[in-house]
């Protein structure tokens, strides 16, 4: 067991250490305060004649000693001590350094809405830059001078596509068969049942086909591919793509961006007849409308031109989620933790962005007349 006491003559006191003083025991006593009460001299010397094994815990003891020595105004004797022990405490002050408290000045309110405003629209800028450079991607794989694989092309576009027709088959039926069944609530207290064809119609082809696949695919592909790119980052693979001199732009995000950009409009078809599908079976239950009243009631509740508009919807839809994802798994950090962080950021990201454009295009319709 380590043991210490002092001992002496009253002018000269001497701490004697023996016994074996090793943190992993779980047994180094803690030197009190008052420990020094007894030693008024000015002057402390050591004896370690018994001492046996030590390691830093009779390290850690000593400095304890060392700081209650140096507010009682008595001097240690080091060279009483064994030399490597010695060398080890004179690298300790006698007193802690004091913790630094950094004041952070507060940033004014106009300067932090300024900031974000700055930044927010660099972040845009960059993401229409990583458009352009995508776009002109695509030209040259037109023209047969791109460096992107088919192969990524095509793995990208079956993740995309025929992978996501369960999950936005369920979504849309069951959306068709909500708007079918408040839809019939309301109407049969107006005797206008066979409208439910025209209103499951019209929502799925104008909003929500284009919005809800959207919105799943921002949760299901947007969010793998900035998992994806970031972890790439962190594993290093984008820094040898940039020695090699093969741009990102053209081996990473190309392919993924155009699967979405050609599956998007073929979910939003499916979408629309998997919802109207919905809304037929929920009518034909819940009314007596027959299955060739509600079909001709759903041919004529509207026209091709709500069809291109919902087209053209979810084209724009599918080229904002795939760069705004791979974007974010390019700007992600280097952890494992980022890869979460850049996969969360991008599912919220796409999820909003696909609300506030169609907000716009709702916008854009009603001054069109459309």
């Amino acid at each position: 067991m380590p043991q210490w006491h002092l001992q002496g003559e009253q002018t000269a006191p001497v701490m004697v250490l023996s016994g074996s003083w090793q943190a992993r025991a779980g047994n180094i006593p803690v030197f009190p305060k008052d420990g020094l009460k007894k030693a008024p001299g000015a002057h402390l010397s050591f004896q370690t004649s018994n001492l046996q094994v030590w390691d830093t815990g009779l390290v850690a003891f000593l400095w304890d000693l060392k700081r209650v020595a140096h507010d009682a105004g008595i001097s240690l004797d080091m060279q009483t001590l064994p030399g490597p022990m010695r060398q080890l405490l004179e690298l300790l002050p006698e007193v802690p350094d004091e913790p630094v408290h950094h004041k952070t000045a507060r940033t004014p309110f106009l300067e932090t809405v300024g900031n974000h405003a700055i930044a927010s629209m660099t972040e845009v800028g960059v993401v229409s830059e990583l458009g352009a450079l995508t776009a002109k991607g695509a030209v040259l794989t037109l023209l047969g001078r791109s460096r992107m694989r088919m192969i990524d092309l095509l793995a990208n576009t079956a993740d995309a596509g025929p992978y996501a027709l369960l999950i936005v088959g369920i979504v849309n039926f069951l959306i068709g068969a909500i708007l079918a069944f408040v839809g019939a609530v309301e109407l049969q207290k107006f005797a206008a049942g066979i409208y439910v064809a025209s209103l499951v119609g019209i929502a799925m082809v104008r909003e929500m086909a284009a919005v809800m696949t959207a919105i799943i695919m921002a949760g299901r592909t947007g969010g793998a591919y900035a998992a994806r790119i970031s972890t790439m980052q962190g594993n290093e693979e984008i820094d040898a793509l940039n020695v090699f001199g093969i741009p990102t732009s053209t081996y990473l995000i190309l392919p993924a961006v155009l699967s979405l950009i050609i599956t998007m409009p073929f979910l939003y078809l499916y979408g629309c007849l998997i919802g109207m599908l919905g809304g037929f079976v929920v009518a034909i239950s819940m009314l007596d409308i027959t299955a060739a009243g509600y079909f001709h009631q759903t041919v004529t509740a509207f026209g091709i031109g709500q069809f291109v508009f919902g087209f053209t919807k979810s084209l724009v839809f599918g080229a904002f989620i795939g760069l705004t994802s791979c974007r974010i798994g390019l700007k992600a950090g280097r952890s494992a933790a980022d890869v979460g962080i850049a996969a969360t950021r991008a599912v919220v990201v796409g999820i909003v962005g696909v609300i506030a454009i169609d907000a716009i295009f709702a916008v854009i319709a009603d001054v069109l007349g459309i």
